[in-house]
């Protein structure tokens, strides 16, 4: 059994792997982007166009994820990522073209998605069955911490120009990523009877779920995808342009989402550990389909405030309930890890297809951020009610 300061530090690892990989790989960029634009190192197309490599990219990683950890370990493919999207922040230094752009927003993109696949399978093994949700919680806080580090700490680099921006970002991820190196756990295969143990007395309870009912876990995640992408891309432009409260209005909802990030992971993991997360998962869907509407029909900035921190608290704090929802419903550790990729992969089309989906809504209606926060909130209803489905289904 592992001790307390080894699982610390392994918690750590996977914490330091999703924060460098999603949460500053992904949405550092987006305060960037302005700037990239102004000092001409791209047109706003190829911008764009660049920001939606990394999705792409993600995708990739997705399915690719398992395949590597198979071919190379867990713990060699993470290490390897975490490299990789470090080695990406010193690329983007250097505006040499597009395609090297592309290429280096592309990998760190994969290494987030390959990341996602990987790490709580990797580390959550080595945690007590009872503090296992919470643990994964705190390893996808890194998420939440990258959000609202790229709505404080990159603003201020940003000062010291792009260039120092991108290599402030490399020397950060390099520091984690060399903490990091030999923290990452031996693969689940070495510590199979952790693997092995109860996960809760909830899981207990739970016979082998058939493969409909997980058919249609995989497309409730790729629903809250579509919910996610909304608010998590134009909530700051419709603060600042849309209800003309102005840029410095906007840069300050971006950083209470952030803080919402951070409160996500740990507060999901924590729920999901006393109640289950099939319940938790149902009350977090229907308090944020509440908030978002909520946020539709007011302009009271306070209000707005409080639903913000509430609305980012979900993209990164789903994550370890959704892990702990496939944890629940299966008791083999090799079949927990092929479902958790699956309903990565969905979550990862799902986004991509709404990230370009939405931007074409959102130019067809002229700029109508509303309706794009209800299409979104539309999606959170559908994936709620297909608890429906799910209960019809355990009846056949």
């Amino acid at each position: 059994m592992q001790t307390q300061k080894s699982i610390a530090w392994f918690i750590f690892a996977g914490l330091s792997a999703s924060l460098i990989s999603i949460g500053l790989a992904r949405f550092a960029y987006t305060p960037l982007l302005p700037l990239l634009i102004s000092e001409q190192w791209f047109s706003a197309s190829d911008a764009a166009y660049l920001g939606a490599a990394n999705l792409a990219g993600y995708l990739i990683g997705a399915l690719s994820g398992r395949p590597m950890g198979n071919a190379f370990s867990n713990k060699q493919t993470l290490r390897v990522m975490m490299l990789l999207v470090t080695l990406s922040f010193f690329a983007c230094a250097f505006p040499l073209s597009t395609a090297w752009y592309f290429v280096w927003r592309l990998i760190s993109g994969i290494s987030g998605g390959a990341i996602m696949v990987l790490v709580a399978a990797t580390i959550t093994p080595h945690v007590p069955a009872e503090r296992r949700n919470l643990a994964s919680g705190a390893i996808f806080l890194g998420i939440g911490l990258g959000i609202f580090a790229s709505a404080t700490i990159v603003p201020m680099l940003i000062d010291l120009g792009l260039k120092t921006t991108w290599f402030g970002l490399g020397v950060f991820s390099t520091i984690l990523t060399s903490l990091s190196w030999f923290n990452i756990p031996d693969p689940v295969a070495k510590v199979q009877e952790v693997g092995n143990s109860p996960i809760s007395a909830s899981v207990q309870q739970h016979a082998p779920e058939p493969k409909s009912i997980f058919l249609i876990l995989y497309l409730q995640y790729g629903l809250m995808a579509v919910f996610i992408v909304a608010p998590a891309v134009f909530i700051v432009d419709y603060i600042a342009r849309g209800l003309q409260f102005g840029a410095g209005t906007g840069a300050l909802f971006w950083g209470l989402y952030g803080i919402g990030s951070m409160i996500g992971p740990p507060l999901y993991g924590y729920f999901a550990d006393k109640v289950g997360a099939k319940p938790t998962l149902r009350t977090v869907l229907a308090v944020e389909f509440l908030a978002i509407f909520a946020l539709c029909a007011t302009e009271n900035i306070i209000v707005m405030a409080i639903l913000t921190v509430i609305i980012g608290s979900f993209p990164p704090g789903i994550v370890p309930l959704m892990l702990a929802r496939i944890f629940e419903m299966t008791s083999c550790p090799r079949l927990r890890n092929v479902n958790w990729s699956k309903a990565t992969i969905f979550f990862a089309s799902a986004q991509a297809l709404a990230g370009y989906g939405l931007s074409a809504v959102f130019s067809a209606t002229h700029n109508d951020h509303r309706i794009l926060f209800i299409l979104g909130g539309i999606a959170l209803l559908i994936s709620l009610s297909m608890e429906i489905l799910y209960r019809k289904t355990q009846q056949v």
